[in-house]
């Protein structure tokens, strides 16, 4: 009865998986701030995109960590850099049995950690970056991702990146806008995941934490410029702005439950404050309750099990508890 009347279900397809994958390496090195979470060698990658899909994830966000950086992220439109190598070897694994999604940002290949290219004087320089940007989504879409993140948080990136995707031929990649994304402290895990060299904040760039109504103006931008997703980032501390997105966006709502979120249910839980399941469980529920079509999560695969009937039906996380 509860099953019946209930008015918000969570089940595998709606959940994203982040990955990542670095360059030289041999196996899964361990996330010491992330438990649970690695960085993976490319092999290792397959075998978790294939877990993925078996556990019915509906996509997979590959984030690159290279082994050399520059000041205007080289590695990031390589074609035989880290990240594209890594979207081209998912892409042939798995086919379109789940959505291949990319990181496309800067932050991760550039020695000085921001999600931009710098100008002289050491600030962001939003035009030269979206240049970066159109040249970095060709790339990834060579190697044949499904669809691209843009979160760097750059003026008229969607915008950019779809002209550049289109007058390329590529019309069926789509763009996943990181449209309300906000300078967090509870992005401090990721920083080790992607080994970040960042030296300061992003606050420049991206959202105030105290800003709602300028979350609206940015999902009205982004969709203005051709968006086929926008997002929230993070979830938890921003479900208000999430509820406000998913009220007037006409395009899929998503919400990225993110790496401090993530770090601190799990510490909590191995101090055995709660039960770690029905926390997680409850998480997600509340974040599609809030208006999200689709989560990223590092729990996907996981809470995806705990929601699978043993003959192979799916249940909704509330039965899952």
């Amino acid at each position: 009865m509860r099953r019946l009347v209930a008015e918000t279900t969570v089940v595998p397809s709606q959940l994203v998986l982040p990955l990542f994958v670095a360059e030289g390496c041999d196996e899964p090195t361990a996330i010491s701030s992330m438990p649970g979470v690695v960085q993976h060698s490319l092999d290792s990658l397959l075998r978790a995109a294939e877990h993925a899909v078996e556990a019915g994830v509906g996509g997979l966000m590959l984030f690159g960590i290279p082994a050399q950086k520059d000041s205007v992220a080289s590695a990031g439109i390589d074609p035989a850099g880290v990240l594209n190598r890594a979207i081209s070897a998912v892409v042939g694994e798995v086919g379109d049995a789940t959505v291949v999604m990319s990181d496309l940002c800067l932050d991760e290949f550039t020695d000085h950690g921001h999600c931009g290219l710098l100008a002289a004087d050491g600030t962001v320089d939003n035009d030269a970056t979206l240049q970066r940007y159109a040249e970095m989504a060709l790339a990834q879409a060579a190697a044949g991702v499904h669809m691209v993140g843009t979160s760097g948080m750059m003026d008229g990136q969607v915008g950019v990146v779809r002209a550049a995707l289109d007058s390329a031929g590529h019309l069926d990649v789509a763009v996943l806008a990181y449209a309300a994304k906000y300078a967090s402290a509870f992005y401090g895990p990721f920083r080790e995941a992607v080994a970040s060299s960042l030296d300061g904040d992003r606050r420049t760039y991206q959202q105030d934490p105290a800003n709602r109504r300028e979350a609206l103006r940015e999902v009205e931008l982004d969709l203005a410029e051709g968006a086929d997703v926008v997002m929230v980032k993070p979830a938890l501390g921003y479900l208000d702005v999430l509820s406000d997105v998913a009220a007037v966006s006409q395009v899929p709502v998503a919400a990225y439950c993110v790496s401090g979120e993530y770090s601190m249910v799990e510490a909590a839980a191995a101090a055995g404050y709660f039960d770690r399941r029905a926390v997680v469980l409850e998480i997600l529920t509340s974040i599609r309750r809030a208006g999200a079509d689709l989560i990223l999560t590092y729990w996907a695969v996981e809470a995806g099990g705990w929601m699978a009937d043993p003959p192979g039906g799916v249940r909704t996380a509330q039965e899952a508890q």
